[in-house]
């Protein structure tokens, strides 16, 4: 079965740049990694999970989200001088565990000196990343949470219109936890006013000034 959303939904031709969202059943893992090798580096996320493949256009009220709490990470560790990777949308997949996506955003921070240098992340070899951003407002037909178990990412900010939450990965699931695991001090709901200025005021110069500004004052950063 398919469900199939392009530009071009009314004519009978279309291609992978017109895509808006697309879902498959019964993909295999070869055509899954076939189409990330045509999708290239267009701007488009692939979810696969055990068959299922999901394909999605990002929307510009998702990439004003990711973008503010990525520079928000960035912004921590530049004041804390914690080294950190920062690997945007890299693709991570596991073939016996047959799961892949993209996260919105990524962070090797713990786990920063065991990639460095590298051009490719091979996970189980490699870790994976120790903080992932994902940002929820659009609906989507394969659960990414899951995914992200199997990969064994250990922390995920979800994004949400309303608060931003943080979960850590314990025996396989995802549990919310008011703290971050990455940065323990950091209440990460805290965040979501600074997202609110990214969004309402389309800046995320300010949003990042007025964040630092903010993370100045807390003890635990001085």
């Amino acid at each position: 079965m398919s469900r199939l959303a392009t530009k071009t939904s009314e004519r009978e031709s279309w291609s992978i740049d017109e895509v808006e969202h697309l879902y498959l059943e019964g993909v295999s893992w070869e055509l899954y990694e076939h189409l990330l090798k045509v999708v290239g580096n267009r701007p488009l996320r692939l979810t696969y999970d055990n068959g299922e493949l999901e394909i999605m256009s990002p929307l510009p009220e998702h990439e004003i989200g990711k973008s503010a709490l990525g520079r928000f990470v960035s912004t921590i560790t530049e004041e804390l001088d914690i080294p950190c990777q920062i690997l945007g949308s890299t693709t991570f997949r596991r073939k016996m565990k047959k799961k892949g996506l993209e996260p919105d955003d990524c962070f090797y921070i713990k786990s920063q000196p065991l990639i460095k240098g590298k051009k490719r992340i091979n996970l189980p070899k490699d870790p994976p990343p120790d903080l992932a951003i994902e940002v929820d407002v659009t609906s989507r037909s394969i659960p990414r949470l899951p995914i992200y178990a199997g990969l064994g990412v250990p922390e995920i900010w979800r994004l949400s219109s309303k608060t931003v939450e943080c979960m850590w990965l314990e025996r396989e699931k995802y549990r919310e936890s008011e703290f971050s695991r990455a940065f323990p001090k950091l209440r990460v709901a805290d965040l979501m006013p600074f997202v609110r200025i990214a969004e309402e005021e389309s800046d995320h110069t300010a949003a990042v000034k007025s964040f630092r500004a903010w993370l100045k004052k807390q003890a635990w950063v001085r």
